[in-house]
């Protein structure tokens, strides 16, 4: 009994808050189905870190011993490495198909242009303050990758891992939400209503194997910081197109990637105990988050409106928005926009091309950063 009300006076009103915000997640997870793979572990997480004298983390006992958290054990043998981020990259490649982006290479300009957000928010989150890497870390939300975001937060020790975690993975899920809105102010209804002829060319098998082997090479000379980001990304895709790990393949893409979310949710949770986030920091860095995503959306469309200005045949500026890398949902919104504004507008795989660059683009955009500042 005295073990319990000890317990009950250590709460302060920062522990029982964060239990409703782990609560939100997991609410978010199963009803709105918002990326349920990671926000139910990490909302979950969030719970267990935050009850008092939790033996899930680290505690410092009375005595002066430590005693080892099993969820810090699991960020040390998994994110503190890069470990998880780089195994959910595998995944990832093996999930992507880049036949529309090789059958169209210029939709790769759309991806390089959606990551103004990187750029911006960087510039945004020094003046606001911020130590120049906790900078470059809350700028990769703008990568719209949330393992990019882990990756590049863990390598410069973002103080805000916890928060930037939540805000990549949030606006990611949000995307049918926060693009509509930006891309409806910066186009006019002519605009949307373009038509694209999109005739997806053949692309030979000898073209798909070495595209990832040729980018991951080229991206080394360019970035050498970036190998590891690109190179587990690209081998994931050469187990996809090699054509005798098709078991696998698919391993990877299922088991692989959904196992390892599960654990980098609920290890992440590390990082959103009640004393490291919630702070003031913590709200400018979701703020910066959703101007990072709005960034990136302007970034694509204003490139392809650009465009429009020197060409005869037209490209739909919605095209543009689709350059980020939340893959495959902004193609989709991209796609259902057009649908709405005239049924008979398919825009699905060019939206899909521009989609996939934006999935190479800010892996490369994260191994640039770590290269300038690592």
């Amino acid at each position: 009994m005295n073990a319990i009300l000890e317990n009950l006076l250590a709460l302060t009103w920062r522990e029982p808050l964060m239990w409703l915000i782990g609560g939100l997640l997991i609410y978010l997870a199963i009803k709105k189905d918002m990326e349920p793979a990671l926000l139910l572990p990490m909302g979950f997480g969030a719970i267990l870190v935050n009850l008092p004298f939790s033996g899930a983390v680290t505690q410092v006992l009375q005595n002066g011993e430590t005693e080892v958290g099993i969820i810090d054990v699991l960020f040390n043998a998994g994110i503190a490495n890069e470990l998880f981020p780089l195994l959910l990259f595998i995944g990832i490649g093996a999930m992507i198909d880049f036949t529309p982006l090789l059958s169209n290479p210029k939709m790769l300009f759309f991806g390089a242009a959606a990551q103004l957000g990187i750029f911006l928010t960087f510039s945004l989150s020094a003046l606001l303050g911020f130590d120049i890497k906790d900078a470059a870390s809350i700028a990769i939300i703008g990568a719209a990758d949330g393992p990019t975001s882990i990756f590049v937060a863990n390598f410069f020790k973002s103080n805000y891992i916890g928060a930037i975690v939540v805000a990549a993975y949030s606006y990611m899920a949000l995307v049918p939400i926060v693009q509509p809105p930006v891309i409806r102010m910066l186009t006019t209804k002519k605009e949307r209503l373009i038509r694209m002829d999109y005739n997806q060319k053949e692309v030979s098998k000898l073209a798909k194997i070495l595209f990832p082997i040729v980018l991951t090479i080229l991206a080394g000379i360019a970035a050498p910081k970036s190998v590891a980001l690109v190179g587990f990304l690209m081998f994931g895709n050469l187990v996809r197109e090699c054509g005798v790990l098709n078991s696998l393949s698919q391993t990877a893409q299922k088991e692989l990637a959904n196992l390892v979310t599960l654990l980098l949710g609920i290890t992440v949770a590390t990082k959103m105990q009640a004393h490291l986030f919630l702070t003031y920091e913590t709200l400018l860095i979701l703020l910066l988050g959703l101007a990072a995503f709005i960034f990136d959306t302007a970034g694509g469309v204003i490139l392809a409106k650009v465009i429009n200005l020197f060409t005869k045949n037209k490209i739909n500026p919605m095209i543009g928005a689709a350059g980020i890398s939340a893959f495959p949902m902004s193609a989709r919104v991209v796609h259902k926009m057009a649908l709405s504004e005239d049924p008979g507008n398919y825009l699905l795989m060019p939206a899909a091309s521009a989609n996939v660059a934006g999935q190479i683009a800010s892996v490369l955009a994260g191994g640039l950063i770590i290269s300038l500042l690592g």
